[in-house]
Formats: C-alpha cells, sequence, structure tokens
C-alpha cells in the first residue's frame, strides 16, 4: 500500500504542474470564445510531452466490460471528437478517454456560435451538432497513434442520413478492430429527431441490428449506450428492459439536458443540450433509477455534473461503476482530475473497496423529489 500512496502522490505532483499551467493559460482560454478557446486547447495538449502514464492506487484499479480500468474517472466524449489526443488527457490522468462523436461522413455542424460558457452556473450550453471530420480521418489517426490506455469510441448518424440505423452499423464496422468500447449515442439533443431512437421500439430494432453487425466482425469490443437525462419513468423501464440479456455490455447516463433548472447566467436562454453543475442533481437521480431498475446487473457510466471529489464519491454511491466529466474542467482544468482521484481514493480505503461503493445510496438517491415539485 505505501508504495501505491507513493505513487500516487508523485501523480499528483505532476497534476500540480498541470493545473498551474492551466491557472496561468486560463484568462487567455476564457477571454476567447469558447469554441475557439477549446480548440486552442487541443492545439496546446498536442505539444505535450510524451510523459509516462501515471500511476494509481490498486484499490481504483477494476475489470469492466473485459478492461482492466486503472481508475474509474474517464474523460467525456465532446472534448476529442476526432481523436486527436488521447494519449495526452491519459497521461493526465483518466483512467479511459471516450473520443468522438464519430458520424460515417465528415460534417460542420450547427451555425456558430454554438458553444457557450455559463460562469455563473458552472455550466455549458452546446449546439454542436455531431460536427466532427468523420469515421476515416479519425481511424487514420488511431492507426497511426498507439494507444497507451483504454479508448472507447462514441459514433453517431449523420444529421442527413436517411438511414440513421445504418450509420450506427457503419460506426461498428469502422471502429470494431480499434475501440476498447464503442458507444452508441442516440441521446444528443442536436440532432433533430435523434432522441426518438430511445422509444421501446425504435431502440429494440437498433440494437437487434447492431448486434447482429457485430456478430460478423472479427473483433467485438463491448457496446455501449448513451441515454438522456430528460427521460419520463416509463421510458426508462422500457430502456432498462430493452437493454437487459447481454443487448448491450453498459450503459451511461446521462448526455446534457434541455431543461434549464434556475439558472443565472445571461446564457441561460440559448438553445443546446445544458451540461455542469445545474445537470448533477437530475443526471445522478436518473442514474440511481436505471440501477434500481436493473438491480445493479448492468455496468453503468455515470456523468453529468461532477465537478468534484465529492460530486465523484456520490456518483459511485448512486450506482455508477465509472465516470466521464468534461464541463467542469472548463473551470477547474487537471485539478479536477486530481480532486476526484483523492476523494475517491480516500472514499474506496474507507469503504473496503470501490466495489463496496457503488449503488450503496442507489435507493436515496432514486427516490429523492426533485427539486421544485
Amino acid at each position: 500500500m505505501g508504495r501505491n500512496i507513493a505513487c500516487f502522490s508523485g501523480g499528483m505532483a505532476r497534476m500540480s504542474l498541470f493545473s498551474a499551467a492551466f491557472s496561468l493559460s486560463k484568462p487567455f482560454l476564457h477571454g476567447k470564445d469558447a469554441e475557439e478557446a477549446h480548440m486552442a486547447t487541443i492545439r496546446l495538449l498536442k505539444c505535450l510531452p510524451p510523459l509516462p502514464l501515471p500511476r494509481n492506487d490498486a484499490l481504483l484499479t477494476q475489470k469492466l466490460f473485459g478492461l482492466a480500468f486503472p481508475n474509474p474517472l474517464g474523460l467525456a466524449p465532446g472534448f476529442d471528437k476526432n481523436a486527436e489526443v488521447p494519449n495526452a488527457m491519459l497521461r493526465m490522468g483518466f483512467g479511459f478517454v471516450e473520443v468522438g462523436t464519430l458520424t460515417p461522413r465528415a460534417q460542420a455542424g450547427n451555425p456558430k456560435p454554438r458553444l457557450f460558457r455559463l460562469t455563473e452556473d458552472s455550466a455549458v450550453i452546446n449546439r454542436m451538432g455531431f460536427n466532427n471530420e468523420g469515421h476515416w480521418e479519425a481511424m487514420k489517426r488511431l492507426k497511426r497513434h498507439r494507444k497507451i490506455g483504454i479508448v472507447g469510441i462514441n459514433i453517431g448518424a449523420n444529421k442527413d442520413s436517411v438511414d440513421r440505423a445504418a450509420d450506427y452499423v457503419a460506426g461498428i464496422a469502422a471502429f470494431s478492430e480499434m475501440a476498447d468500447y464503442i458507444t452508441i449515442n442516440i441521446s444528443s439533443p442536436n440532432t433533430p429527431g435523434l432522441r426518438g431512437l430511445q422509444s421501446a421500439e425504435e431502440l429494440s430494432l437498433l440494437l437487434k441490428r447492431l448486434n447482429e453487425a457485430r456478430a460478423t466482425q472479427n473483433r467485438r469490443p463491448s457496446m455501449l449506450l448513451k441515454i438522456a437525462p430528460d427521460l419520463g419513468d416509463a421510458e426508462m423501464a422500457d430502456i432498462a428492459s430493452c437493454c437487459s440479456g447481454g443487448t448491450v455490455d453498459g450503459v451511461i447516463v446521462s448526455n446534457t439536458t434541455l431543461s434549464r433548472p434556475g439558472l443565472a447566467s445571461a446564457h441561460a436562454g440559448e438553445t443546446g443540450g445544458l451540461s455542469g453543475r445545474p445537470l448533477f442533481q437530475l443526471s445522478t437521480r436518473q442514474l440511481a433509477k436505471f440501477y434500481v431498475l436493473t438491480k445493479g446487473n448492468i455496468p453503468l457510466i455515470g456523468a453529468g455534473g461532477i465537478e468534484d471529489g465529492e460530486t465523484a464519491v456520490a456518483k459511485m454511491r448512486a450506482g455508477a461503476s465509472l465516470l466521464q466529466v468534461y464541463s467542469a474542467l472548463v473551470y477547474r482544468g487537471p485539478a479536477l482530475i486530481a480532486d476526484c482521484l483523492r476523494s475517491l481514493t480516500n472514499a474506496a480505503h474507507a469503504a473496503g473497496s470501490l466495489q463496496a461503493l457503488r449503488g450503496s445510496m442507489a435507493d436515496e438517491w432514486a427516490h429523492q423529489t426533485p427539486a421544485g415539485k
């Protein structure tokens, strides 16, 4: 245990250097348009030296989807849409990285501006619209740069596709050889009609078609489903039923929300998906409901509103096996990673294991009354 703590401490020291660099660059980045700042961040990350991966406390490791995760904290898709910097983010301390969303054909996405910081709310609104360079460009990058850790690939459908299920089948075919897992994103609010694929009938047909496509591949990575936080209880029950029996290997709860819970920012009225602090209560309650519905039998990734170690541990207690963050990085930078890993390590030691945390407060979260009701 002493060696593990020493390695963890060394990783924290390196994280402090990254955090200091972020603090220096934050005024510059936040002085720019949000999307321009994001692009500048990607360019800066490409310049990072190839440092070795940080060590993690042994209690943070777990095996899921046939993969050995060094820690449960992952980078959500949307940050690295085109698979440009997955290794750089793994070197930052993430236990896994999910790139995308990637569509078969490149598409420009929605008109700009389409990404907004809601600083007063520690939140972000985006209506990006799956802007990405397409399957082929991402495939070339992933083949050219050897992965140094777990990299999942998030796939979607082109906005003008006449057969959206075929676009997901194309994603399975394109990335089965190189993905550690593949996420089916049917929950973005920024592609018209996409969330309709979450209905019981549409989802059953889609998953059947995707599993048939998976069966034809030489390599069959795990398949995860990403759902919206705005689903009603009956819709959640339908999705849980569709996902049972090994139809999917895991579920990510959740994507961004169309709701606007008590926002203070002048950007509150912008259309698009809301993420960050205001999403935490809703997404965590939905996570717990899904955990209870599936009796903990389907591994869940908790996403939405994680902004510090306390909220990271709360997601685990609500039913998550793994976690994903993105929006809070805009405000906290690499310090967020260190904070979450420190709290998760302490909680795992106090509970005896990471698994002992999972779902330990799911019932309380699932039956929590939403604010304002």
